[in-house]
């Protein structure tokens, strides 16, 4: 069960059970469902999660996905060009 903290503190601790966030690709945001019903209860102005929802299967699958993918982008060599001698 998700908890407020300290009195004044204004943070949830843990997350909401009844509710998953999922991603939309197509619009870059996130929606927030009702894990008993399936309705979509909102959608987050920006292309940050929820906090205190929990993310479905689906978007812990593609945030592994993309951590793999930018890792390959940083670390990934650039071929070099050989120069041929003109004859």
């Amino acid at each position: 069960m998700a908890t407020i903290g300290k009195k004044g503190d204004s943070k949830r601790h843990g997350a909401v059970k009844a509710r998953e966030q999922v991603y939309n690709a197509t619009t870059n945001r996130f929606i927030k469902v009702d894990a008993e019903t399936g309705r979509f209860m909102d959608v987050k102005a920006d292309n940050k999660p929820f906090a205190g929802v929990r993310k479905s299967k689906k978007v812990k699958k593609k945030a592994a996905a993309d951590k793999k993918a930018d890792a390959k982008k940083k670390t990934g060599k650039k071929k070099s060009k050989k120069k041929t001698a003109k004859r």
